[in-house]
């Protein structure tokens, strides 16, 4: 009996970890503050921050002592105090610094070592324990959810999410501050707050998977996901199996870890298993459970000091694994008999995240809170602000003057085809992109000079499978040469059917066959044809390097002064020039960027007693000299367009560049027209060559049923021949019946052959000369366009077309399984695998299919890939 689904004993665990916060020293932050501010800005100032300063005080006192039990409010005293502590550290620098306030030094125990501590005279170590601690507290709520309800399961997962985010932000945000120094804790490390995210992750993910198990779901999804917490807590345990936390950690938090990790791989090994079962994969369910069962072998061997929840609950599973395991290999010795696969051939289990750490950006975003923010002036504050938007401006300003001058020069020089016409002048032309990489690939695939090769090995493979119908038809007719041969002799004696009557529909077949490639041969000419029609266009597409085809710029044949290369020199002179005016442009632009970076005025500002646009004015003036060069710049590519504009026209006129564009356009024509006609010729070629080979599958297998009949045909008539001589010896007709010798009743070309079976085989009894029905062998075809010039109604017709009513074969019958992949008349090339190569296509009970008897001698045909399957 296997076990139930909806059992389960990884959901019945009620064992999960939760952190205890750091220690602290107690500390008093309202002295040191307040002297600070009445120092660096006045009495008066300290008096208006009072409030503020006992509130902070307040605070800090609370974590120190634990004051309210409830969790959430312990929570809730942890963000207040973090937010409070970030808008400290923008207004109090605190560090030995005799200018800083350097009377504090905040002390913090290990949470997993409390004897361990680190003390440091600064703020990152305090915020960086207290985003730990609320961690923790996190952890604690999670904990404290009952989760045997599931609402209670659902409210323990968030708060697990929430711990967890909480990690995160501490790895991210604070862990590396407060690493610097010499004083310093493993608990606040990169590391520990990293496993503490994927363990928080991993409880959060099992509350998930509870509930996925008690709302019933299927054995695909709790596989999923209960994968999914192994994963988590294989992470976690790989963390806390190297350094620093190897040595820091209790072993019983490496044990918990490691058995909750082997529990849920194997919880998802067991879930997956029924998938498996119902879909009779059950080779792949044994290796499964196997694979479930050695894990927990191996974790049980280290859970000294384990809890004895988890025990317990890997013990349960462990037998209900069993007992499926037990199951499943009763079942394939019995009936499926299939090979079971090694574990390291498994795929890995699919698995599926229901949890994330939660974004604690916005839950501890202090920019919305209100203290000290009278330390900072308003007004101070506001005239940075209408400074920064006058600085953006001129920048704003000046970088769109700058992009509009670089994009004036790319469309004037697009408009005089320059530096190109220079290039093509220098022998450096080179073709449009898309067109270049249209040659390259005809070129890759062999070119015009490849297709003769091609065509040779549509000959040959034409002419396989002529051999092998030819082989087959003159096996059939061998024999029924023979069975005539005994008909005659023993007249009515010779009881069997004829042979013509048995082998209709080979025969049929074979005439279709036949046609078939009377077909094809016809659509093998007409490429050959096209081929040798244009062979003169596609020739182009052979020059390598294809702009060796291309017609070139060329000086004039007949010159009166001489000064072609003045020309050429200036205009190439002021190209150089255009170009040095584009990189300054660059320059500028970064220059402006980098002084906007620097400009920072705030101390004049908290220092002015004057009016504000006064400095404005001195300020913003920085920038004037940058854009007066941007102004000068802008100027001179203006004149040197107009120069450049002259210089082109007069190179134009000397080299006759319109009479060049036109004979290069008409080049750009030819190869577009013969990389068509390539495409074309090449597209029917493939055609014919996936055509012949999937041709002789459907042959071969033709010719192996041939093979069967004519053989199960000469043990008939050995067997008859006995039987009429016995008959002629006088031997009694009804002797024969203990010999099991041969009776009135003869085997078709489509009855079974029952020798070739026993009686313990499961499988259906198909019959064994029965044709495995194919699909319609389409002739190959590829609609080709019309010829390069040619009108479209002269288009020839399709190759390795013929009309529908001359299918070659029958329709498959409608009690036969389809074989498992595609027959003749399918893509064959590249990555084809008939049905001869793949073991699993062949149905139980049918005749197994041989290899081709006559196996090609080319590889497979190279694809274009530019057919469409039609």
């Amino acid at each position: 009996m296997a076990a139930s689904p909806s059992s389960s004993a990884a959901a019945s665990t009620n064992i999960m970890l939760a952190i205890y916060e750091k220690k602290t020293n107690g500390l008093d932050l309202y002295r040191p503050l307040r002297n600070y501010v009445a120092f660096h800005y006045s009495e008066r100032e300290a008096q208006n921050l009072e409030d503020d300063l006992q509130t902070l005080k307040q605070l800090r006192s609370d974590v120190e002592r634990h004051s309210d039990p409830s969790l959430p409010a312990r929570r809730d005293l942890l963000q207040t105090y973090f937010k409070s502590l970030c808008l400290v550290e923008t207004r109090f620098p605190i560090s030995p610094d005799p200018d800083h306030v350097n009377a504090l030094t905040f002390v913090w125990f290990d949470a997993f070592k409390p004897k361990q501590k680190a003390s440091q005279q600064n703020i990152h170590l305090e915020k960086a324990s207290v985003l730990f601690n609320l961690g923790a507290v996190y952890s604690q709520i999670g904990l404290s959810y009952d989760r045997n309800t599931v609402d209670g399961r659902r409210q323990a997962s968030h708060a697990f999410i929430a711990a967890a985010g909480s990690f995160a932000f501490l790895r991210d945000n604070a862990s590396m501050k407060a690493s610097v120094g010499n004083s310093t804790t493993v608990d606040l490390s990169v590391e520990c707050a990293g496993m503490l995210e994927k363990l928080m992750l991993a409880q959060a993910q099992e509350c998930v998977f509870e509930n996925t198990i008690a709302k019933g779901s299927t054995p695909g999804v709790c596989a999923k996901i209960s994968r999914q917490v192994g994963i988590y807590y294989e992470e976690a345990l790989a963390a806390l199996n190297v350094a620093p936390l190897s040595q820091h950690f209790d072993k019983s938090w490496i044990v918990h870890v490691q058995l909750k990790a082997a529990l849920f791989y194997a919880e998802a090994c067991y879930r997956y298993g029924f998938e498996l079962h119902d879909k009779e994969e059950i080779a792949e369910e044994i290796a499964r459970l196997r694979s479930a069962v050695n894990v927990l072998t191996e974790a049980k061997k280290s859970s000294k000091s384990a809890a004895a929840q988890i025990l317990e609950a890997i013990g349960k599973l462990e037998a209900n694994i069993n007992r499926n395991l037990e199951r499943a290999v009763k079942e394939n010795d019995r009936v499926y008999l299939m090979r079971v696969p090694t574990p390291s051939s498994l795929t890995p289990l699919p698995a599926f995240s229901m949890v994330k750490s939660m974004p604690m950006n916005e839950v501890l975003d202090a920019s919305k809170e209100k203290m000290f923010a009278s330390l900072v002036p308003d007004s101070s504050a506001k005239a940075l602000s209408r400074y920064t938007e006058m600085v953006d401006d001129v920048i704003r300003t000046q970088a769109e003057k700058l992009q509009q001058a670089s994009e004036l020069t790319r469309v004037r020089l697009k408009e005089m085809e320059l530096p190109d016409s220079i290039l093509a002048l220098e022998g450096n032309f080179t073709l449009p992109t898309s067109l270049k990489e249209d040659v390259e690939a005809v070129q890759i695939s062999g070119g015009p000079a490849g297709l003769e090769a091609e065509l040779q090995q549509l000959k040959d493979l034409r002419r396989v499978n002529q051999e092998l119908l030819v082989q087959t038809e003159e096996l059939l007719q061998k024999e029924a040469r023979e069975d005539s041969q005994f008909r005659t002799q023993f007249g009515t004696k010779w009881t069997r059917p004829q042979s013509s009557t048995l082998t209709k529909n080979l025969q049929d077949r074979l005439n279709r066959f036949a046609g078939n490639l009377k077909q094809a041969a016809e659509s093998d000419g007409r490429i050959e044809r096209s081929v040798r029609e244009h062979s003169a266009l596609m020739s182009i597409l052979d020059a390598r390097p294809i702009e060796s085809a291309l017609p070139s710029l060329a000086r004039p044949i007949m010159s009166f002064d001489q000064n072609e290369d003045a020309i050429v020199g200036s205009l190439k002179q002021s190209l150089r020039q255009l170009e040095t005016l584009g990189a300054q442009r660059a320059g500028l632009e970064d220059m402006l960027k980098e002084m906007k970076r620097k400009d920072d005025i705030l101390p004049k500002l908290m220092t002015s007693t004057g009016s504000y646009d006064d400095l404005f004015k001195k300020e913003i003036a920085k920038y004037d000299h940058i854009c007066e060069e941007i102004a000068q710049n802008i100027e001179a590519q203006e004149q040197l367009l107009l120069q450049i504009q002259a210089q082109n026209d007069e190179f134009s006129v000397i080299f006759n560049l319109e009479d060049y564009k036109a004979s290069r356009e008409k080049a750009y024509k030819q190869i577009e027209a013969a990389i068509a006609k390539f495409r074309e010729i090449k597209d029917n070629i493939n055609e014919g060559l996936k055509f012949y080979v999937t041709l002789q599958d459907a042959m071969t297998n033709v010719k192996q049923q041939s093979n069967d009949f004519v053989m199960t045909r000469n043990i008939q008539c050995r067997e008859m021949i006995e039987e009429v001589q016995r008959q002629v010896a006088g031997l009694s007709f009804q002797d024969n019946k203990n010999t099991g010798a041969f009776n009135s009743s003869y085997p078709s070309v489509g009855s079974q052959n029952q020798r070739s079976t026993t009686q313990t085989d499961p499988r259906p009894q198909t019959l064994y000369y029965q044709p495995v029905e194919q699909p319609p062998v389409p002739p190959y075809g590829h609609h080709p366009s019309p010829p390069y010039g040619a009108p479209a109604h002269h288009q020839p017709p399709p190759p390795y077309h013929i009309p529908p009513s001359t299918t070659p074969y029958p329709p498959p019958q409608v009690h036969q399984q389809p074989p498992a992949n595609h027959e003749y008349g399918q893509p064959a090339y590249p990555g084809w695998r008939g049905p001869y190569y793949n073991s699993q296509a062949q149905q139980p009970g049918s005749v197994p299919r041989p290899p081709y008897t006559i196996p090609s001698p080319y590889p497979p045909p190279h694809q274009s890939g530019y057919y469409k399957q039609q």
